[in-house]
């Protein structure tokens, strides 16, 4: 079997997830960490047992011969680290979102087209097998008609003042993953997301730094319509999408861990279980499908080209825009 040497850039809590992914991954092995913070990097070292322990990326892309690294730093630090990465060849995944604005994911595109390597960007809900079984249904009814996203949450740390010069508003930091899930609902097919054509926009925030709160109504390339809700501040963290096809309709609480589905055909609620073994079982993830990318040689799914497409329709929300784009 095929082993990948991995490295990770970055051992904040985000990593956890990541860090699960790479060790269910028998194609995969942990070779190196590298970490700012030397009380996590110690810890992460204890945990995870890397072959080799870093405080400086770049000692770690130069001592150590690496196939993929993940970059899962603050967005205001990855421009460089991704960019030195795929310098050196090293397929990448980036984290969420993909820079501070979509000018920096737009120049790590351009740093992955001068590269042999591949890069993938963090949208993890695009890999949830309960996700892509739903695409799957709606795609066979004709595609989406509708779509919708709620992502709501209490006041959070990125609101916090020594945060923003390396992490931008909270709905592109942060809400992004629920702008993208409506651009992948949209999709024409299984392998591509839709393209925001028409955005209108409203902006409310509160008196309360980081109370940042939207509703937008979002027209697609597909002809979807969308709508997008994110207000910060407020009584709990609420993560919900929904998406209709014609005499079809899914309601998605994504909230938990424990991802529940309400499924609807014809005026009917559906008892059936979804697919989730046509599209990889239900274990499938990110990390699985950035590897099928690298060993077979495709284009991932949520790459830098395709994101940059989800980090404009986010400035648009959160500039308020009204019209064409």
């Amino acid at each position: 079997m095929i082993e990948l040497k991995v490295g990770v850039i970055g051992c904040g809590r985000h990593s956890e997830s990541h860090f699960e992914e790479i060790k269910k991954d028998q194609r995969l092995h942990l070779s190196a960490i590298a970490e700012v913070d030397l009380e996590k990097l110690e810890e992460s070292t204890s945990i995870h047992k890397p072959d080799h322990s870093f405080s400086d990326y770049q000692d770690m892309l130069q001592k150590t011969e690496l196939d993929l690294v993940y970059v899962l730093t603050n967005p205001g630090h990855l421009l460089p680290i991704v960019s030195s990465c795929l310098e050196e060849d090293i397929n990448t995944s980036v984290e969420k979102s993909p820079g501070m604005n979509s000018r920096e994911t737009q120049l790590m595109a351009d740093a992955e087209k001068r590269s042999k390597a591949k890069a993938i960007v963090s949208f993890n809900r695009r890999y949830y097998p309960e996700i892509l079984a739903v695409r799957q249904e709606i795609q066979k009814s004709g595609g989406a008609v509708h779509v919708a996203a709620t992502y709501n949450k209490p006041m959070t740390d990125l609101s916090h003042m020594q945060f923003t010069p390396v992490v931008p508003d909270p709905v592109i930091a942060d809400s992004i993953h629920h702008v993208d899930l409506l651009r992948w609902l949209a999709g024409s097919d299984m392998e591509s997301a839709a393209n925001a054509v028409e955005v209108y926009s409203a902006v409310q925030d509160g008196i309360r730094p980081g109370a940042h709160r939207h509703n937008a109504s979002v027209k697609f390339d597909t002809g979807t319509i969308g709508s997008m809700m994110s207000h910060y501040g407020v009584g709990y963290r609420i993560q919900r999408t929904e998406v209709h096809a014609e005499d079809l309709s899914f309601y998605i609480d994504l909230t938990t861990r424990d991802r529940r589905i309400e499924y609807y055909r014809d005026g009917e609620e559906m008892v059936d279980k979804l697919d989730l073994e046509s599209v990889g079982g239900p274990e499938y993830n990110e990390t699985r499908h950035f590897v099928d990318c690298i060993l077979e040689d495709k284009i991932p799914w949520s790459n830098l080209d395709d994101s940059i497409q989800t980090m404009k329709l986010c400035e648009s929300i959160r500039a308020g825009h009204k019209g064409l784009l």
